[in-house]
């Protein structure tokens, strides 16, 4: 066991540096490169932003995510799904749990707005490097917008062949990355090892009371260094809390080294298009392209985390029923997280390249960077405040006070990115979220337009064409919502067209509010040939629903489902319907065999 303690400690921290830190760990590329476009280089204001970027990055990761979100998780899983699920247990049906069930789904659709942002603004940073190559210099915004591009192709289509693979060349080769920017950090601070000075807090309350009203919207710019924070939380449930927060210590120190160290070069190379390319290439001209090679792996493996990252909050609000279903493919045997939605894919490839083309240069996308990331923290902070206040931690309830004033500082200072790019965070969120809306109310409005039976006045029917014995041999399986309740489509089969077998059996499949754990539960008899099974699974729970009717003795021969035909004049009831149309039907979503499934439609007004 000794032996083993120290390597676990140590392979833990690689694999968090290459699940986790991706995106923030490539924020050194463009973060100062764009806040000093606007901003003159004067000393008073680089120590000034050099602090802002450090209390950043110690308020809105360290004390938000790693120490306050991350002490609250459900089974080791974390995420603005989960909040909501702690929160959903302590409140009472109102208007406090309709207000937490918004902030849930905005934050949600917030996250994926932003896996369109990040995957556009990190390779092109990367690629804008070439220019410095020298014989490069005149390289065309087009070449390099299609360079992007290629890479960007590339990475979304190696999806489909799952990340498992390279998943274990993702950790060393971040760990490189942190040393290279450590590394070229300390060597440029040499130089000036009064530039340490900058991470006294005096520095920051200066730049902000001298520059009024400008250095407050400078804070839109700032909030770059800390994007990628959230993942720390998010991806919680991949790793465990403690290999990630001994990873961050090392991400946070190595990244506030090579800013600092930016701060030097920038001092003396004011004119430079890139201060993290420029210091690189002034430091050690030959290690230059070799270090862009790692940029560009390090930009591609941020990108991945990111859409695994939308993947699974796609999965989630699958299997929460507030997203309509999609076909998911499961691209590892032993790593649940290892997802692919082929829809979502190419939705998130296409409006990635739109992006890039639209914006062009990295500095550009920087405008509508900032935006959906400060409210995804806003809405964390909103809502640690509400758990904090209703447990026995009520002494965390200042400091999450503390840091959601903070937040919300930053997002409004982000509002002014609205008009110049700003926008798109806002109309790629806002998508998703009007289909969780139509969606979420379609379902409860088709589930009262059904007019479900009860199961007695069903089995008064139901035994009376049993008794024909005009039985088909073998067993039947009916999906329905809950096993006491019979939807019309099964009405239709047994007691209008007697399509009856010897064994019926009513299965229905129930998401609980735990990530994982399954529980099967076989009630027989319910009346003369009619059994139920219901299955009660994580939401993040893959299921294997044949090999578990297998275990409990249920080897259909054939299975019912429902297919509702929605006829309506209402323009936000025909949207619903459109939806339901283009996606699988629940029975395709959990891979059943097609010669088995058998469709029946019901006409349903609505």
């Amino acid at each position: 066991m000794k032996n083993e303690a120290p390597q676990s400690y140590w392979s833990g921290i690689v694999k968090a540096m290459g699940l986790v830190f991706g995106d923030i760990g490539t924020s050194p590329i463009y973060t100062l490169t764009v806040i000093f476009a606007l901003t003159p280089a004067t000393p008073g204001n680089v120590f000034g932003i050099l602090s802002l970027v450090f209390w950043t990055m110690t308020l809105l990761v360290s004390a938000e995510y790693a120490w306050l979100a991350m002490s609250l998780s459900r089974k080791g899983e974390g995420g603005t799904i989960v909040l909501k699920e702690i929160l959903v247990r302590m409140l009472k049906p109102g208007r406090q749990l309709a207000f937490v069930v918004f902030l849930s789904y905005l934050g949600a659709c917030l996250l994926l707005g932003d896996g369109v942002i990040t995957p556009a603004i990190s390779i092109l940073s990367a690629v804008e490097g070439l220019e410095l190559i020298p014989g490069l210099e005149h390289t065309g915004q087009g070449e390099l917008i299609l360079i992007a591009a290629v890479i960007a192709v590339g990475l979304f289509f190696a999806q489909s062949k799952g990340t498992d693979k390279v998943a274990g060349a993702f950790g060393p080769i971040m760990v490189v990355w942190f040393g290279a920017l450590a590394f070229s950090g300390l060597a440029s601070i040499s130089s000036m090892p009064s530039i340490l000075s900058a991470i006294n807090p005096y520095y920051a309350l200066d730049f902000m009371l001298h520059h009024g009203l400008g250095g407050f919207f400078v804070l839109s710019e700032v909030i770059l260094c800390a994007t990628g924070g959230e993942a720390l939380y998010a991806d919680m449930g991949h790793l465990g809390r403690r290999p990630i927060l001994r990873a961050w210590y090392f991400a946070f120190a190595a990244l506030v080294i090579n800013y600092l160290g930016q701060g030097v070069f920038l001092l003396s190379h004011p004119e430079a298009k890139n201060y993290l390319f420029g210091m690189v290439q002034h430091q050690a001209p030959f290690l230059y392209i070799p270090f862009l090679i790692l940029t560009v792996l390090a930009t591609v493996i941020a990108s991945q985390a990111m859409i695994s990252g939308v993947f699974s909050v796609v999965y989630q609000g699958i299997t929460t029923r507030i997203l309509p279903l999609l076909r998911v493919e499961f691209t590892s045997t032993h790593l649940k997280s290892q997802i692919y939605l082929s829809s979502v894919n190419w939705i998130l490839m296409l409006a990635v390249l739109v992006v890039m083309l639209y914006f062009k240069r990295s500095e550009h996308l920087a405008a509508a960077y900032g935006l959906a990331v400060t409210g995804t923290m806003t809405i964390t902070g909103i809502m640690m405040v509400m758990i904090f206040s209703r447990t026995t931690k009520k002494w965390k309830v200042p400091l999450a006070v503390a840091v959601t004033v903070v937040d919300l500082i930053f997002f409004l200072s982000c509002l002014n990115k609205i008009p110049h790019g700003g926008y798109w965070s806002i109309v790629l969120g806002s998508i998703p979220f009007c289909i969780i809306m139509v969606w979420t109310r379609g379902q409860r409005a088709l589930y009262r337009a059904l007019k479900p039976l009860d199961l007695d006045t069903f089995d008064v029917a139901y035994r009376q064409i049993y008794a024909k014995e005009k039985n088909i041999p073998g067993t039947s399986l009916f999906f329905v919502k809950e096993w006491s309740v019979i939807p019309p489509y099964l009405v239709h089969c047994i007691i209008r067209s007697n399509i009856i077998y010897e064994r019926n059996v009513l299965i229905s499949i129930l998401r609980t509010d735990e990530p994982y754990g399954l529980k099967v539960d076989l009630k027989r008899d319910l009346s003369v040939g009619l059994d139920a099974i219901e299955i009660k699974a994580g939401y993040l729970e893959i299921l294997d629903i044949e090999a578990v009717l297998k275990e409990n003795g249920i080897q259909e021969k054939v299975i019912f489902y429902g297919v509702e035909d929605i006829v309506t004049d209402n323009p936000v009831w025909k949207l619903f319907a459109t939806i339901k149309r283009q996606t699988p039907n629940f029975v395709q979503f959990h891979n059943l065999p097609p010669a088995k499934l058998q469709g029946v439609v019901t006409r349903v007004e609505m």
